[in-house]
């Protein structure tokens, strides 16, 4: 029998219900917003409380040791990764996302209580494994519930969650020093207190998956709370242990077995940058002769810049299109980082990481966006989870990468490391419209576009 259309999975139908627009989705994107929020707390909280670990000779963490686990929880997060694009058409996004948010929420407590790197760096791999598998899910999400026109500025909102998150990390590093540190770890179980109970009670699941399994009046119902168009069977994900192998199969398909290798590379080079700047900026900034208040601030303002720039790149992809802004991002990322290779006035050093953080991350995040165009609504889900999944890779280099050029006393290296994964990342990008026009594929039509208007280009949308 099929489900009420008022489950207690999802909230009463909005004001605007029949009409798809971002009111009428807001609740979607809220709760994916407070999950992405805690996930972008648990990664930047290992950045923000290192300089104070190391400090803590009862703990004997050297930084050589920390990179090292930095790369462990890097490594959970590529399993994660790897897995959620199948398991979220398999299972659901629902029990995904709900399973991930436990998962990290875990992973901190193990760290609140270890005696040991060693065992603070399992508490970390398993909180990987839970970060890894909710961004994929919350990104497949938005770009289904989203409006078609507003998919590249949705995605862009989502994101904002991430740096609030992170700045919030900051904060608690701020106040943490190196005899009380562990409080800020469980500060990080707050995410199973806080939205588990919310996602549900409220959290939906996606109408396409719901028609994979056969459930089509539930996904019709789902559709229509939401003022979505009912979905196709063509959107619906392939079900099964061999849909799964299609899945990724089809990502191999003519019209994108070209963009798919680019788009992991260019997701390699951001998630390097994103991680590689998360987990060493303070102490790469403390090695430029800043003081460790100063250094740790900067964490903050560089995730306050990524809010703006989440805000900016998703509007202007909107209109000019992602892998375009993306390209360009890479590129104003990398020059960035070669200025703060210089040790600058304090006042002017803030300037530049708050714009380096304007372009840095969405730089990545607008690569997630040009997906959106790559592939279609049965295979949106598994390309992005190999797109975030193979990124990961660069997520475990770059921290440890980051400790060990700390460790040999090169930490200025590390800001030319930064610069190169940014160049690297816009060459990559860019090329995906070109293979698409090479080979006649659907690339060429549609990721060089605006994003929306049915995923595959069209006019820009009304301001």
């Amino acid at each position: 029998m099929s489900r009420s259309p008022r489950s207690a999975s999802a909230p009463p139908p909005p004001a605007s219900a029949g009409t798809h627009s971002f009111r009428s989705v807001a609740a979607v994107i809220g709760l994916c917003w407070l999950a992405v929020f805690f996930d972008g707390m648990d990664v930047n909280i290992y950045g923000a409380t290192m300089p104070y670990m190391l400090d803590d000779a009862e703990f004997g963490l050297t930084p050589a040791t920390a990179g090292t686990i930095g790369s462990w929880t890097t490594s959970g997060m590529l399993v994660g990764a790897l897995t959620a694009g199948n398991m979220t058409d398999w299972v659901g996004r629902r029990v995904t996302l709900i399973t991930s948010v436990v998962l990290f929420s875990l992973g901190s407590a193990i760290c609140a209580v270890a005696a040991s790197p060693a065992t603070f760096g399992a508490g970390r791999f398993v909180s990987g494994l839970g970060l890894g598998a909710l961004l994929p899910v919350c990104l497949a999400v938005v770009m289904e519930f989203a409006p078609p026109r507003r998919v590249a500025l949705a995605t862009g909102l989502l994101m904002t969650s991430y740096h609030a998150g992170g700045m919030t990390a900051t904060g608690l590093g701020l106040a943490a020093d190196p005899d009380a540190w562990r409080w800020v770890y469980w500060a990080g179980v707050l995410p199973a207190v806080i939205a588990v109970p919310l996602l549900l009670r409220w959290f939906p699941e996606s109408p396409a998956v719901l028609l994979a399994r056969g459930h089509e009046a539930r996904a019709a119902a789902v559709a229509a709370r939401y003022g979505m168009p009912a979905p196709r069977p063509a959107e619906a994900p392939p079900g099964g242990a061999r849909g799964r192998v299609e899945a990724v199969l089809a990502l191999f398909r003519p019209e994108s077995r070209w963009a798919t290798p680019l788009l992991w590379v260019a997701s390699f080079c951001g998630l390097l940058l994103v991680y590689g700047v998360s987990t060493w900026l303070p102490q790469l900034m403390r090695g430029q002769g800043y003081g460790v208040t100063s250094a740790v601030s900067f964490l903050m303002v560089i995730n306050a810049g990524g809010i703006v720039g989440m805000l900016i790149a998703g509007r202007t992809a909107d209109r000019f299109g992602a892998v375009r802004v993306s390209a360009v991002w890479f590129l104003l990322t990398a020059c960035g980082a070669l200025l703060l290779r210089a040790h600058l006035p304090l006042s002017v050093t803030y300037v530049v990481v708050f714009v380096t953080g304007v372009w840095l991350f969405s730089a990545q995040v607008m690569v997630y966006a040009a997906t959106n165009s790559v592939y279609g609504p049965a295979e949106r889900a598994t390309g992005l989870g190999w797109v975030t999944g193979v990124g990961r890779i660069g997520a475990v280099v770059g921290p440890w990468l980051g400790g060990a050029l700390i460790n040999g006393g090169s930490e200025g290296w590390g800001f030319v490391m930064f610069a190169l994964a940014g160049l690297l990342g816009a060459v990559m990008i860019a090329l995906v419209p070109l293979v698409g026009r090479l080979r006649g594929g659907r690339p060429a039509g549609a990721a060089d576009r605006p994003l929306g208007a049915g995923g595959a280009g069209g006019t820009a949308p009304a301001p």
